[in-house]
C-alpha cells in the first residue's frame, strides 16, 4: 500500500493569498499543490475579462504570479500543481505558463491541460432542455455567455499518469482537485467504481470528502470559523493540507507554526459549506456526508474515515451565465425618530410606491417595477432600519433604504433613475443624504444552473501538446445505494429554560448554492451532554421555525437535512438568492453572514445544555 498521498491547498477563490503558494511549498513536505480559482461568479468574471482582452484571456492570472514563485522549487522537490484556474481557457493559461517557465530557465515542465467542459460550441446541437435547476424554467429567448459542465478527477488523474508536471484545467468539480492526484497516487480504477465496486466507490468518495474539506483554503483552518477568538495565530491563518490514504480516508491538517487550527469543529464547518442533503454528488462518486465520521488525531490533524460511495449521477451539472441587463443602486441614508415614516415618503417620491407596498411579501421586482414611477424593467427594496433604542452615536441611529433597478437599456438604469433620487434630497424627510454619489449602471451577469448527459461532456487531455486518452466509463445497470443506518432519536428532557443567543450553543457556515442558500449549523464537541443538545437542535430546526428566526424566507421553501454523525442539521433556503450572487441586490449577495445572524437569535434553550460562559467550544 501507498502512504497517503500530502496535498496542499493555496486558493479558495479568485484573488486568495498570493504568498500562500510559497508557504504551502516552503513550509513541509507535500506530494501535490492544488488550488481552486472557480466560483460561479468567477465564470462570468472571467468570461467580462475573455470579452475584453480577446480569446485566451479568460483565465485566472495570480496563478501565474504564484507560479512563478514557487515552479522551480516544485521541480526540485518533484512536487505536482493541479489548478482549475485554466477557467474558460485551460489553453491560454498553459501558454502564458510556458512563457514564465523559458523565462525562468528552470528546465523542462510538462504541462497538461483539460478541456471539454465548455459546452458552448455544441449547445445548438446537443438534445437537451437546459431547465434552471433552481427556477424550472426553460431558457427561452437566453442568449448563454459560458457553459460549461462540472467534470470530474479522471482527466486529471489521466494527465498526471502521463507525465504532467503541472495540470490546467477549466470547470472541473472543486473536490476533483484533490480526486484526481489521490487516484493517480495510488492507482484506483475509475472503471471499477463506475460499474458499482463498493470498494473503489468508497475511495472515490472518499477523496471527495478531502477535496471538499480543503477546496475552500483557510475556511478549514480557521478562517470564518464562529469560535474564531478561541484559535491561535487568526492574522495569518495557515492554508490546510489533506492526507489522503488508500483506503479513501483522509487527515485534515496544516504546516506546523502557521496560524489558525485543524479541529473537528472547523473540518465540520467546512463540510456543512455550501452543500445540500447527505448525498453529495461528484461525477465520479457520490459521498454520503452522513456516514463519515471525524476524530481529532492530534494537534492540528483530523481523520476523515467511514465515507460511504454511491454511484455517480447519470447528468453532470452545468454552470451557465447570461448577460442579464444593466443595474444600478442608490442607498439613502436615514436618520433618527420616524425612520419608517421618512422612508415611506423617500419611497413615494421616487417611485411612487409606499414603504408597504414596495415590500408586499412575494412580490417580484418586476411587479414592483411596473407598479412604479420609474421606467425600468426591475425595482428592489431593500429596508434595513436601525435597532438601538437610544442610540447614543449617529451611526446608532441610522437606518438604510436600497433602490436598485434593472434594465436591457443602460440610459434607463442611469439619470433617469438618479435624478429622481437627486431631485428630492431638499425636499424629502429630514437628514436624507445618500451614501455615494450617483453613478451610471453597470453589466450584471445572471447565473443558469443546468445538467447534461455525462456522455456530452467528453474530456480532452494534452501534455505538452500530445493527446492523451480518456475512455468514457458507462455507470452500473443497477445503481450502488447506500443505506444509512436506522438511528433512535435522543429526546432532551426539557426542564428550565433560558432565552439566549443560538449562538451560545451552535456553531454555523452558510454559502450560496446559485438561488439557493443554505445554513449548516452544529453542536460543538464542547457543549455538555451534546447528544441531548443535538436532539433539541433538530427539534428547533423545522422549517416554519426556520422562517420565524429569519423572516426574510419566510414565503420560500426549506429543506432540513439532520447530519447526526456530524451533530449537524444543513438548512437549505430556495430562491433566497434570486438568480445568484451577479443577479441580486441583497446587501450580503452570497449569504456569507447568514449563519452568524441565525446564531445571533434569542432562543429558548433548556438550562443544562447551555455551556458556561468562557467554555472553549472551538
Amino acid at each position: 500500500m501507498n502512504r497517503p498521498v500530502i496535498v496542499a491547498n493555496c486558493s479558495g477563490f479568485f484573488g486568495d493569498r498570493i504568498s500562500a503558494a510559497r508557504e504551502m511549498v516552503e513550509g513541509g513536505p507535500i506530494d501535490v499543490l492544488t488550488g481552486d480559482w472557480l466560483a460561479e461568479l468567477t465564470m462570468l468574471i472571467l468570461a467580462r475579462q475573455r470579452l475584453k482582452h480577446g480569446p485566451g484571456a479568460g483565465y485566472a492570472r495570480t496563478f501565474l504570479t504564484q507560479m512563478e514563485q514557487v515552479l522551480g522549487t516544485c521541480r526540485e522537490r518533484g512536487i505536482r500543481v493541479v489548478s482549475n484556474a485554466g477557467g474558460l481557457d485551460p489553453q491560454g493559461c498553459a501558454d502564458a505558463l510556458a512563457e514564465i517557465v523559458a523565462k525562468l530557465d528552470i528546465g523542462p515542465v510538462s504541462i497538461g491541460v483539460v478541456t471539454g467542459d465548455d459546452l458552448m460550441p455544441r449547445m445548438g446541437e446537443l438534445d437537451e432542455p437546459w431547465i434552471n435547476l433552481d427556477t424550472r424554467e426553460a431558457p427561452e429567448g437566453v442568449q448563454f455567455l459560458t457553459a460549461n459542465a462540472y467534470l470530474g478527477g479522471e482527466p486529471i488523474t489521466a494527465a498526471l499518469s502521463a507525465g504532467a508536471d503541472v495540470v490546467i484545467t477549466g470547470r472541473v468539480t472543486d473536490a476533483a482537485l484533490v480526486v484526481g492526484p489521490a487516484a493517480w497516487w495510488h492507482g484506483w480504477s475509475y472503471a471499477d467504481a463506475a460499474s458499482g465496486d463498493r470498494r473503489q466507490l468508497d475511495r472515490f468518495a472518499g477523496a471527495v470528502v478531502a477535496g471538499h474539506a480543503i477546496e475552500c483554503g483557510a475556511q478549514v483552518t480557521g478562517g470564518n470559523y464562529s469560535f474564531f477568538s478561541l484559535l491561535p495565530g487568526m492574522e495569518h491563518v495557515g492554508f490546510p493540507i489533506a492526507e489522503v490514504a488508500d483506503d479513501g480516508s483522509s487527515v485534515i491538517t496544516k504546516h506546523p507554526g502557521t496560524g489558525g487550527a485543524v479541529t473537528v469543529g472547523t473540518v465540520t464547518a467546512q463540510l456543512l459549506y455550501e452543500v445540500g442533503g447527505a448525498a453529495y454528488a461528484n461525477p465520479d462518486a457520490t459521498a454520503r456526508f452522513d456516514s463519515l465520521t471525524l476524530a481529532q488525531e492530534g494537534a492540528d490533524r483530523v481523520r476523515i474515515s467511514g465515507v460511504a460511495g454511491e454511484t455517480p449521477p447519470e447528468r453532470l451539472k452545468v454552470a451557465a451565465n447570461y448577460l442579464g441587463g444593466f443595474r444600478n443602486s442608490m442607498t439613502l441614508v436615514v436618520t433618527g425618530l420616524d425612520a419608517e415614516a421618512k422612508a415611506d415618503l423617500a419611497l413615494r417620491t421616487i417611485t411612487g410606491l409606499s414603504l408597504l407596498e414596495a415590500l408586499e411579501p412575494g412580490m417580484s421586482a418586476a411587479t414592483r417595477a411596473s407598479r412604479s414611477t420609474l421606467a425600468v424593467r426591475e425595482l428592489d427594496v431593500d429596508w434595513s432600519p436601525a435597532t438601538v433604542e437610544d442610540p447614543a452615536s449617529t451611526s446608532d441611529a441610522q437606518s438604510l433604504l436600497r433602490l436598485t433597478v434593472r434594465d436591457m437599456d443602460p440610459k434607463a438604469v442611469g439619470k433617469p433613475f438618479t435624478t429622481a433620487v437627486v431631485e428630492s434630497a431638499l425636499a424629502s424627510y429630514p437628514g436624507m443624504f445618500p451614501t455615494a454619489p450617483p453613478g451610471e449602471g453597470t453589466p450584471y451577469g445572471v447565473y443558469w444552473p443546468t445538467t447534461v448527459d455525462r456522455s456530452a461532456a467528453r474530456p480532452v487531455v494534452t501534455v505538452d501538446g500530445a493527446a492523451v486518452d480518456v475512455r468514457p466509463h458507462l455507470l452500473a445497470e443497477f445503481p450502488v445505494v447506500w443505506e444509512p443506518p436506522v438511528r433512535h432519536g435522543h429526546l432532551h428532557d426539557g426542564g428550565e429554560t433560558v432565552r439566549v443567543p443560538l449562538g451560545r450553543i451552535a456553531g454555523a457556515r452558510s454559502g450560496d448554492k446559485g438561488g439557493a442558500a443554505n445554513v449548516g449549523v452544529w453542536i460543538p464537541a464542547g457543549v455538555p451532554d451534546r447528544d441531548a443538545a443535538y436532539a433539541w437542535l433538530v427539534e428547533l430546526l423545522t422549517p416554519d421555525r426556520v422562517r420565524e428566526l429569519l423572516p426574510e424566507a419566510a414565503l420560500l421553501g426549506i429543506d432540513v437535512h439532520p447530519l447526526p454523525n456530524l451533530h449537524a442539521v444543513n438548512v437549505v433556503i430556495h430562491g433566497l438568492l434570486g438568480r445568484g450572487v451577479a443577479e441580486n441586490a441583497r446587501s450580503d449577495p452570497q449569504a456569507k453572514g447568514l449563519g452568524e445572524h441565525l446564531r445571533a437569535r434569542l432562543v429558548d434553550i433548556p438550562a443544562h445544555l447551555v455551556p458556561e460562559p468562557g467554555t472553549d467550544l472551538s
